[in-house]
């Protein structure tokens, strides 16, 4: 087990590395929606990428969902079917968002040996799912 001290030294040398590995300026937050953010996800576990829509009004939210739905296909076709839509995903806290995401099971951040796979994974699906996001961006902005 890691120290408090040492899992924030961990995951500050992770982000770095993973930053230096594919060093580009991700979309993330900053998604011109302000209710969707790309993310990006890694535990001792699991690695994912997400698209989460954090409405507080769940009319909207399903609204923003639905779009996304919608494009299920799309997505799949182009991209892979991978990825993983949930109408209602809780988070630990209790708060309902709606949630499109990719996983890779059985990959560790605490692992160094993990670290490129995870890089490599974050790299390849937060660019597939990006270029799907500003491809439909204003389809799904129009709620």
């Amino acid at each position: 087990m890691y120290s408090k001290e040492e899992t924030q030294r961990l995951k500050r040398e992770f982000w770095t590395a993973f930053a230096e590995s594919y060093p580009r300026k991700w979309l993330l937050y900053d998604t011109k929606i302000k209710d969707l953010s790309l993310k990006f996800h890694v535990d001792n576990k699991k690695a994912m990428v997400l698209l989460d829509v954090e409405s507080r009004d769940d009319e909207k939210r399903t609204a923003y969902f639905e779009k996304l739905q919608s494009l299920q296909n799309l997505l799949e076709s182009d991209y892979g079917d991978d990825f993983v839509f949930e109408k209602d995903h809780y988070l630990e806290n209790g708060k309902a968002i709606s949630r499109v995401s990719t996983t890779h099971n059985g990959l560790s951040l605490s692992r160094r040996d993990d670290w490129h796979t995870i890089f490599d994974f974050f790299a390849d699906r937060m660019n597939a799912l990006e270029t799907f996001f500003l491809e439909y961006a204003d389809y799904i902005r129009d709620i």
